[in-house]
């Protein structure tokens, strides 16, 4: 009787072990893909560069990151504040979903274009189209 309670309990340890492991290992994974997840949240996905601005201090060629949710407007709480009397507080937002990049107004005042037209609802954007907001154009460089 001793040995078959000696052998129960070993079992049981031995059980206790694996499942510790196994919880482990679990934890562990997703530790890992959310690490991963908030990385690739933050790195920057690409690039808006300035190729037109007037006179509101911006040059020619300065870059701003891109984010997967990039806000632009005249507000400091956007991704990329830009000074301009001619863009909202909220002007537009660039945003990647499911692997494509989008650009939607945010119902500015004088409106949002792509390259040359007014956007009136979301539209996909992809690398070398320009973004005017206000008197600012910026060129879309994707990674």
């Amino acid at each position: 009787m001793e040995g078959v309670l000696f052998g129960l309990r070993i079992v049981s340890g031995v059980l206790l072990l694996i499942f510790l492991a196994a919880l482990f290992w679990m934890m562990w994974r997703d530790f890992r893909a959310i690490s991963f997840e908030v990385s690739t949240r933050t790195r920057p996905q690409g690039h808006l560069v300035v190729i037109n601005s007037s006179d509101n201090g911006l040059k020619p060629g300065t870059t701003f990151a891109l984010l997967p949710l990039t806000s632009l407007g005249r507000l400091p709480t956007n991704t990329i504040p830009l000074e301009d009397a001619f863009i909202s507080g909220e002007h537009a937002t660039i945003t990647l979903r499911s692997g494509r990049w989008w650009l939607d107004d945010r119902g500015s005042s004088n409106g949002t274009q792509l390259n040359g037209y007014r956007i009136r609802e979301s539209v996909i954007v992809s690398t070398g189209d320009i973004i005017s907001v206000g008197q600012i154009d910026l060129k879309l460089e994707l990674e």
